[in-house]
């Protein structure tokens, strides 16, 4: 691709049925705000659209709890969301939402367009049915085994363990989310979008194309997937919350969320032109547009391959030059869970912290998942800020804006004679302003954060040599000089931490006064100009850019993520009903011996399962227990343990077991022997 001559930027489009928290801002929204605002600070022709999607069977599902209609979920979630991205800066040029009316005429003109076209297929297949709550089960209604990884609470669209697609169909021992009932199949007819007919123009596209300059993650994940093979994905369900399917013969079907969701960046562009007398077709339709999605690694098979498929079938469309998807964030090491309440939320946090949004937006970012899993942490968040924001940035800028103030009543001094220490602190501004967008244009924003904040670190380094409130005493004139080339690194980094930190950079411009100068500095200037802050300009009095966080603030987080925790195992320890009543005779039937444990090995391509020898006092037989995720083979050999000595004996995966060893839980959820009360007894001793 030549220069852009313009950017459309996407960020993933958050289910309008919770607030936003830490990880939704670390993985998409952050990264995709600093790079809008480095383009932007640039002087590029850029357009940065998002909005709530509001026809997920998440929304559904979260209206039948709460017992409101899905509108009033998404119309009270819709401002929680958009609130929370204003609060933290994120700058979106249009926030729109999926319920729009420019976004339904946008998406059922694109399905009608591809319909016209022949690029569905129309298919009767069985899907499941909740007969007591009399309708088809969309993926988010039914929950089950995930085929591939064996993870008991896959979705019916995928399994969030191990990230496959699956199909309603696809799951083991389905379950309605509904009624906690098992669905049956009923026949049904949807429209499918057939991807397999799209495999050889996706490999040449993505695998032997140029799209190895894509993230690691996102190639490895795309190739996987065409390797496997593509199928049919269906576009239409049968659902009464969503965008009716504008075809006859589709009454009560709606369009599938995948399908209807990336359409809303197209609509939230139309919606952005009419308010702005804008022409929307360029920035999806353009020579030399470049497209870049922002999401997380959950929605890389749809942004990678479905959507561009769309892309194609319709035929008009510009097709995404990358997609930049990050990984997923932790929380104290345990992995974020809204249901669990294991998270940070954004209205939360500025209760807690008000005015601090930057230090979360520095944190999140020193610590994004863009190559692998990573974990914010309190301590880590108190360690960064009082550190490096106060310790080193905001101590540089104000020591250099109260000595500049105290020596010269705040108007920049000459610059005299400069020397080569002097030379090379501002040739390091050039450098680093350089460095810093490679990183950005290559989606290293870590490492760009990195190189702003070091920045600020030979700031202070060239302050602490130079030491200028000694110099002032006995060299006035190269003071002024210190002071002045000072005042330069402080002006750039006005400018450089903007897309990082835009709320202190804000501050920072009004302390320099900027708003005095002829022009405005903008980004290329860094690079090229050699005086940001001229001699004579007169800057504000000193403000603290940040303050301390104190043990007390780290401590309260701390003691409420226990609270959480506490809570969840309570509520793991909700008791099953009680069973069935049987009689006397049919609980003496069983045989219940102490036994030790002999050996113990893992049962090979098992996750669950380990294969014991036991001793049971009659004789040593092989038992297969699926205690392999609490144990390790090692640690239960010779230990005591109850076994039902006359259980039919039947093969697990191949291996005859002779017996079932009795465990309970604790109440972290972790299987416990059921072991006898004294160490005293014998093997093949009875338990009465």
């Amino acid at each position: 691709m030549n220069q852009p001559k313009r950017y459309t930027i996407t960020a993933a489009l958050p289910y309008t049925n919770g607030p936003i928290h830490i990880g939704h801002l670390a993985g998409v929204y952050i990264p995709a705000d600093i790079y809008t605002r480095y383009l932007k600070l640039k002087g590029e022709d850029v357009l940065f659209v998002c909005g709530s999607d509001e026809h997920g069977v998440p929304i559904t599902i979260k209206a039948k709890k709460e017992g409101v209609s899905p509108q009033d979920v998404v119309d009270k979630y819709h401002k929680i969301i958009k609130d929370s991205f204003e609060e933290f800066g994120v700058q979106f040029d249009n926030y729109s939402r999926t319920s729009a009316q420019v976004h339904h005429e946008t998406a059922s003109s694109f399905f009608k367009s591809m319909h016209k076209k022949a690029k569905f297929i129309e298919e009767v297949s069985e899907q499941l049915y909740d007969v007591q709550a009399n309708q088809f089960l969309a993926d988010r209604f039914v929950t089950g085994t995930c085929p591939k990884c064996g993870h008991e609470e896959a979705y019916g669209d995928q399994c969030e363990k191990c990230g496959t697609s699956l199909s309603a169909n696809d799951l083991i021992n389905p379950v309605s989310a509904i009624t906690g009932n098992k669905p049956e199949k009923k026949e049904t007819k949807h429209w499918y979008l057939p991807l397999n007919e799209y495999d050889s123009w996706l490999k040449e596209w993505i695998v032997k194309g140029h799209k190895k300059d894509w993230k690691p993650n996102v190639y490895g994940q795309c190739k996987s997937w065409i390797d496997e093979g593509l199928r049919a994905r269906a576009v239409t369900r049968d659902l009464d919350w969503g965008i009716p399917v504008p075809v006859e013969g589709a009454e009560g079907k709606v369009l599938y969320v995948w399908f209807d969701a990336p359409i809303g960046y197209i609509s939230a562009t139309k919606e952005w032109a009419a308010q702005n007398n804008k022409d929307w077709e360029p920035y999806w339709k353009g020579e030399n547009t470049k497209l870049v999605h922002f999401i997380g690694k959950d929605n890389i098979v749809f942004h990678c391959i479905i959507f561009p498929a769309m892309l194609k079938a319709e035929g008009s469309y510009i097709l995404p030059d990358n997609i930049p998807a990050n990984e997923f964030l932790n929380l104290e090491g345990k992995k974020l869970s809204t249901s669990k309440n294991w998270a940070v939320w954004l209205p939360d946090y500025l209760k807690d912290f008000p005015n601090q949004q930057d230090v979360l937006r520095y944190v999140l970012t020193a610590n994004a998942p863009e190559t692998k899993d990573n974990d914010f942490t309190w301590k880590d968040f108190q360690t960064r800020n009082n550190s490096e924001l106060v310790g080193i940035f905001g101590n540089f800028v104000n020591r250099v804006v109260v000595l500049t103030n105290k020596y010269y009543k705040g108007i920049v001094p000459n610059k005299n004679n400069i020397e080569a220490v002097d030379v090379n602190i501002l040739q390091e501004v050039k450098k680093i302003t350089v460095t810093i967008s490679n990183s950005l244009e290559k989606y290293r924003f870590r490492e760009a954060q990195a190189e702003m904040m070091n920045l600020a670190r030979w700031g202070n380094k060239y302050l602490a040599d130079e030491e200028p409130w000694k110099k002032v005493k006995i060299d006035e004139k190269r003071t002024e000089t210190i002071m002045y080339v000072a005042i330069q690194v402080v002006a750039a980094l006005a400018i450089v931490a903007e897309p990082f930190l835009p709320f202190t950079a804000a501050k920072l411009r009004k302390i320099i006064n900027e708003d005095q100068l002829v022009s405005k500095i903008l980004w290329n200037d860094l690079a090229n100009v050699e005086e940001l802050m001229p001699s004579g300009h007169q800057i504000n009095q000193a403000q603290l850019l940040f303050s301390k966080i104190e043990d007390e603030a780290i401590e309260h987080q701390l003691k409420q993520l226990e609270a959480t925790k506490t809570a969840n195992e309570k509520e793991n320890q909700a008791l099953d009903p009680q069973k069935e009543l049987i009689a006397f005779e049919d609980f003496t039937k069983l045989d219940l011996r102490t036994g030790t444990i002999l050996e113990a090995e893992k049962m090979p391509k098992a996750k669950k399962l380990l294969v014991l020898k036991v001793d049971t006092g009659i004789d040593v037989r092989t038992v297969v227990s699926g205690i392999a995720e609490d144990y390790k083979p090692e640690e239960v050999v010779g230990r005591k343990v109850i076994i039902v000595v006359n259980l039919k004996p039947s093969k697990l995966r191949g291996v005859l077991s002779e017996g079932m060893v009795l465990m309970t839980k604790d109440v972290s959820g972790k299987l416990i022997f059921a072991t006898p009360d004294s160490s005293d007894t014998y093997n093949g001793t009875p338990v009465v």
